[in-house]
């Protein structure tokens, strides 16, 4: 019986991480189609065709303190400068999983 129970605690563990990898990912494809459908335009490549300067490449991220998924969610949800918010177009949800996708992207550059 014991055996049993080890075996079941040891395919529910398994089934866990199995959705948290799925959620991820699924995280990470849609935000990649909201960025698409969102964010493109003026971001393509993680360029800035506004403000070249302010790119979404990693140190540039780094370096404007812009390098956490709250940080880009509260810029996607307000707007700056050039950018207009989207708090308005978006749910919450959405703008955390485009800066999800932002920050994961930007890690290589948007050279993936």
């Amino acid at each position: 019986m014991k055996q049993f129970f080890l075996q079941l605690l040891k395919i529910v563990f398994l089934l866990g991480l199995i959705t948290q990898n799925v959620k991820i990912s699924y995280a990470i494809e849609n935000g990649e189609a909201l960025f698409k459908n969102n964010c493109s335009v003026c971001h393509l490549g993680g360029n800035n065709i506004i403000i070249p300067e302010k790119n979404l490449k990693g140190k540039t991220l780094e370096a404007n303190g812009m390098n956490s998924v709250s940080a880009i969610s509260y810029q996607i949800l307000n707007g700056k400068n050039g950018m207009p918010a989207f708090g308005g177009r978006l749910k919450e949800n959405e703008i955390r999983e485009i800066a999800k996708y932002v920050l994961t992207e930007s890690a290589s550059n948007f050279e993936n």
